[in-house]
């Protein structure tokens, strides 16, 4: 909690500081009211006529009143400013920690429970520290400064104050030991229920295709069910706490005025029993005091214990260090701008015994293109991933423009890329925001090169599209189908002019003349610009200055189209699964 208390700047450290001194002044306020119910109790009971003297201490409790609720307002308008602040603050934190990850570490926490943490989690803590300003402080400030009070009278209601006060926290510290733990729970239970739904919706098409809707709903069912009863046994539990308060304020109240109304009937005189009459009305106001402020305790023990398991679970974020080490190099020597060289790579994922890609080698010099090909499985976009360092290579070197990848800067190395994934993902905008968003840090793209962009990757259909580049994308494309996606994922990374493109499998979703349209207007406007392509066609890589072959993670084949096909058995293999033994000798026809 420490650690995220110093995310609070100087102001919203005087904003605590004026919450205090008005804490402060609210309990004198509070406490200063049982004192003029004991003067005009005192004054009624005598029987003196001393009405403006009534008047005069009734208008002092209501002066009273009005500040203790004035003095409220501006600790909750503090206090608010403060957790909002806070709140900010953590979820700016944590969604750059989370930015800064490499698959690895995404994966370590899951997507559903970063979203957890940054939503839910951040919430918790933003509801105690508003809480804390407002009961936290005063809970304790009250109760010390009414115990001293109650402590200067008579001893027989002190005892039994200290009793009440002791049932109380007994009560609070069962309920602390038992409830605790069921509050971390319930955040892993959170987790779980985000990605149960998070995966029915990503995955709703075909749980309708499949008509699986029962299936997803029992699995729903029970992480929504495990999830209710761990916070119905926490509810219940703190459910106890409102009614023993109660019990043991009535009874509090109860015992204060038959130990007095005992004493009253042993004084001698009238004078001594409407003092004591005083006192007593004073010290049950006192007493109501301590109550309120256990009461307020209470309150804070409701939320507590989830706030710290929150407080802990933004801290494994925070604290978790990226694989991924920034390096400092920012630019690169000229005379080899735009090749790619493998050194003896090899691969594994951590915490895996077992090597995806082993010594893999090859150097691609400025506008070749490279391409591996392979069964599924075999490791090929796992050795292209290596380049833009979303893993870092095991053992060997990845080098571009020769440099090792580890030496640059994250963002100097990826602004020498176009990186096209192999599930195309579009963002909710426009056509032409997606197609931009390829933009390196401080350029400014003209509708010009988002046209070219568009024209290269073959995207006609944007122009039938309503509003053209203007034309609405919904989260994720959902509303262009699979082929347009991959069109204008394979648009942003064109219209960035990198200096290597990376094609991860994402010619899949398009039909043989598209694929080949598209292949010679990459060659027609960007020939001097290196490509790294992994595919399954044959024809999407057959015109590559290198082909790799990977079987199981292993090189087994490297070279043209032609050599492959003289010297390789598992290129064979492909190529004569997919194409006739004419086509594969003859040119590229209809198929390429």
């Amino acid at each position: 909690m420490l650690r995220i208390l110093k995310m609070l700047k100087w102001k919203e450290w005087v904003y605590a500081l004026l919450s205090v001194g008005f804490i402060v002044l609210q309990v004198w306020l509070d406490l200063t009211l049982p004192d003029y119910t004991a003067k005009i109790t005192q004054l009624a009971v005598s029987g003196m006529t001393q009405g403006g003297e009534i008047w005069k201490n009734g208008a002092l409790m209501l002066g009273c009143a009005l500040g203790s609720a004035l003095s409220s307002v501006a600790v909750g308008f503090f206090a608010a400013r403060i957790a909002s602040a806070l709140s900010f603050r953590m979820r700016s934190k944590v969604f750059d920690k989370v930015e800064s990850f490499s698959m690895a570490e995404i994966n370590g926490f899951s997507t559903a429970s970063l979203i957890t943490r940054s939503t839910n989690d951040v919430q918790q803590v933003q509801m105690i520290v508003s809480m804390g300003l407002q009961v936290i402080i005063k809970a304790p400030v009250l109760a010390v400064w009414a115990i001293g009070k109650i402590l200067s009278r008579n001893w027989q209601w002190s005892l039994t104050t200290a009793v009440a006060v002791l049932v109380m926290v007994t009560m609070l510290m069962f309920l602390f030991v038992a409830v605790f733990p069921k509050f971390r729970r319930i955040q892993k239970l959170t987790d779980n229920l985000n990605a149960v739904t998070r995966e029915n919706l990503t995955g709703v098409r075909v749980v309708r295709a499949y008509n699986a809707e029962e299936y997803q709903e029992e699995k729903f069912g029970r992480a929504n069910d495990e999830l209710t009863r761990t916070q119905l046994f926490t509810a219940r539990a703190m459910a106890v706490m409102s009614p023993v308060m109660t019990i043991v304020m009535s009874g509090l109240t109860l015992a204060i005025y038959w130990i007095g109304a005992y004493l009253i009937g042993d004084l001698p005189t009238a004078a001594e029993r409407s003092v004591l009459f005083g006192q007593m009305s004073a010290f049950s106001g006192y007493a109501m005091q301590v109550v309120a402020a256990f009461m307020m305790l209470a309150m804070t023990f409701i939320f507590l214990p989830r706030a710290m398991v929150s407080v802990r679970r933004i801290g494994e974020v925070l604290d978790t260090k990226s694989s991924i080490a920034d390096g400092t190099v920012t630019s690169s020597p000229a005379d080899q701008t735009g090749t790619v060289e493998f050194r003896n790579v090899s691969f594994r994922y951590p915490d895996a015994s077992e090597y995806v890609i082993r010594d893999v080698s090859f150097r691609a010099e400025r506008g070749q293109t490279v391409a591996f090909i392979g069964s599924t499985g075999s490791g090929k976009s796992t050795a292209i991933n290596l380049v833009p360092r979303f893993y870092d290579a095991t053992e060997g070197e990845v080098l571009v423009d020769g440099v090792n990848v580890k030496d640059y800067t994250l963002q100097a190395l990826h602004d020498k890329i176009g990186y096209v994934p192999q599930r195309a993902v579009l963002f909710s905008g426009t056509v032409e925001s997606n197609v931009a968003y390829g933009g390196k840090q401080g350029a400014d793209f003209s509708q010009e090169s988002v046209d070219m962009a568009l024209r290269v990757a073959q995207a006609d259909f944007v122009q039938k599209m309503e509003g053209g580049v203007q034309a609405h994308v919904a989260q994720g494309g959902t509303n262009v189908s699979g082929g347009q996606k991959q069109r204008l994922a394979i648009a942003r990374a064109v219209c960035r002019k990198p200096e290597i493109y990376i094609f991860d499998d994402c010619f899949s979703a398009l039909d043989y003349k598209t694929d080949r349209l598209l292949r010679e207007a990459l060659r027609r406007e960007t020939g001097n610009t290196t490509s790294l392509i992994v595919a399954q066609r044959i024809g999407t890589i057959r015109d590559a200055d290198l082909i790799i072959v990977l079987d199981e993670g292993n090189v087994v084949g490297k070279g043209t189209h032609e050599e492959l096909m003289r010297s390789c058995e598992v290129y064979r293999e492909i190529a004569y699964s997919q194409l006739s033994r004419e086509e594969l000798e003859g040119k590229e026809g209809s198929n390429g």
